[in-house]
């Protein structure tokens, strides 16, 4: 399996940004999939998740009302709008499987929020 995120930068507070993740279509459509983040413990905490048929979302309470997670099978890629960026949302965003991710991790991609 190949994930590859980006997107992210930086973003003043209050700001939006898009993240994509690129991987192949049968990785979107046998796997739920979801957006992940640095947690402060250097954990990764589950943001937003998308079932394998998209018929479904699901979202962290942190998240929940700013953050939409979307796909593309015909590109490939799955998204991760972010809307009212906090600093607290500074962390480096990764794409895997939910809900038990794959062994293998993408390098991320960081979203840094500051004014």
């Amino acid at each position: 399996v190949q994930l590859v995120e980006s997107g992210g930068g930086l973003v003043q507070p209050g700001g939006s940004l898009t993240l994509s993740c690129a991987a192949s279509r049968s990785t979107f459509t046998i796997n739920g999939m979801g957006w992940y983040r640095l947690g402060s413990g250097k954990q990764r905490e589950l943001l937003a998740a998308i079932a394998a048929d998209g018929g479904s979302t699901n979202y962290a309470p942190s998240v929940k009302g700013r953050f939409t997670i979307s796909r593309d099978l015909a590109k490939g890629t799955m998204y991760l709008q972010m809307h009212s960026l906090k600093p607290e949302d500074t962390s480096v965003y990764y794409c895997n499987a939910v809900p038990r991710p794959f062994d293998y991790w993408g390098q991320g991609t960081q979203v840094t929020v500051s004014s």
